[in-house]
């Protein structure tokens, strides 16, 4: 095996993070700091699986484009044959759909940590917030995007990690290993348990992984995910252990207001300061997938995938504008993701297995286990968001 040097490493590590910056959101932050003050560290091994199954999905993903040259929504195309395009249009629409109705969210999230420190109208911020993701987002070069987020990641994960290590005292460690690794189902849990999945293993991250896995090595590749979503697991699980320490209903300010009680001023600070770096690395990544997605899956050129962000983009700024969600579109997208995760996981399976596709690198026995059991969860997780849509439609 290929080993980097702390260079390389580093580098690959800021060049992944962009993983990172796509699930860990302001509803990362929402279901994790609900999940730690709802159920305290029950529910952390619903966590630890999404940080294994983001793991081995992205990793089989970008092993897909490295060896064969060509991208996940291409491999889909070749194996499905006529069909491959229909399913390959049904699949972008989704995955559109996902990012455009959680864009509003995203830019909310950021505005509402940049309020925590100051008192400044909303509809400025979303302005302001959306004209620097519109710059980050215009920049031509993934590599020059995917590290300037990777230091925004980095800037955020230490105020989460300190939140969280601050969060619980030393004789409570013990409690949080159990429950990292022995599941437990509390009564009424069941929608925390797939929300907690769902924020962190989404189906555009795995177009994401592919477009931007061209050019590297497989080591290179792997140590990169790795790193790069074991650090953004890290920063989940320390979001919601900071959660354990709100009582009552869980919201931003209230997050705020008891951090800044139980670690001084800074607390406060620091939740924001996460908060923002959540929201804003959310904001570009979100477009920015959307647009990688409908060029693997459409073969879109670049002016194309340019009108695709920022139509994205402009869908949440006027949803941020109005300070409101676009409810009957979440719905939809929930639906969508609901069909999406699986049918891809699917995809993958069967691809990573195939001689004529993948001469090397194909699964390991122990690869197709992992996906296999991550399959399973996936299809379940999708009926429940299925289910879950149907029920806010009713």
């Amino acid at each position: 095996m290929k080993y980097l040097s702390f260079r390389q490493g580093l580098s690959g590590v800021l060049f992944w993070s962009i993983i990172s910056a796509a699930f860990i959101g302001p509803g990362t932050v929402t279901t994790c700091g609900l999940a730690g003050a709802t159920y305290g560290t029950s529910l952390l091994w619903a966590l630890v699986f999404s940080i294994g199954a983001t793991m081995v999905l992205q990793e089989a993903a970008a092993r897909l484009t490295i060896a064969t040259g060509q991208n996940l929504g291409e491999i889909i195309s070749l194996r499905l044959g006529a069909r491959g395009r229909g399913v390959n249009r049904a699949l972008a629409v989704g995955v559109v759909l996902g990012c455009a109705a959680y864009e509003a969210g995203n830019i909310l999230g950021a505005v509402a940590g940049i309020r925590l420190l100051l008192d400044l109208p909303g509809w400025v911020l979303t302005i302001l917030i959306s004209t620097a993701a519109y710059f980050f987002l215009s920049i031509q070069s993934v590599s020059v995007l995917s590290r300037v987020l990777g230091v925004v990641v980095f800037g955020m994960g230490a105020a989460f990690i300190w939140v969280g290590t601050s969060a619980l005292e030393p004789e409570r460690w013990g409690e949080v290993v159990w429950h990292s690794l022995v599941p437990s189902f509390p009564a009424g849990a069941a929608v925390l348990i797939t929300g907690l999945v769902g924020t962190t293993v989404v189906p555009y991250n795995l177009f994401l992984a592919s477009g931007i896995g061209k050019g590297q090595s497989v080591a290179e590749m792997r140590q990169g995910i790795i790193l790069a979503v074991l650090i953004g697991g890290i920063i989940s699980v320390c979001i919601l252990l900071g959660g354990t320490l709100v009582q009552g209903t869980f919201s931003y300010q209230n997050a705020a207001e008891v951090l800044s009680v139980r670690l001084g001023t800074y607390g406060r600070s620091l939740y924001a300061i996460g908060l923002l770096g959540a929201g804003f690395t959310s904001v570009v990544t979100a477009p920015f997938a959307a647009a990688l997605t409908t060029r693997s899956l459409l073969g879109f050129d670049q002016a194309q995938s340019r009108r695709v962000w920022q139509g994205v983009l402009l869908m949440g700024f006027f949803f941020g504008l109005l300070d409101t969600r676009p409810i009957p579109i979440i719905i939809a997208a929930q639906a969508a993701n609901g069909l999406l995760l699986p049918f891809i996981t699917w995809q993958i399976i069967r691809a990573t297995s195939d001689a004529r596709i993948l001469p090397l690198h194909r699964n390991t026995r122990l690869q197709k286990f992992l996906l296999g059991l991550i399959f399973l969860v996936t299809a379940l997780l999708g009926a429940s968001s299925l289910l879950s849509a149907f029920k806010s439609l009713l």
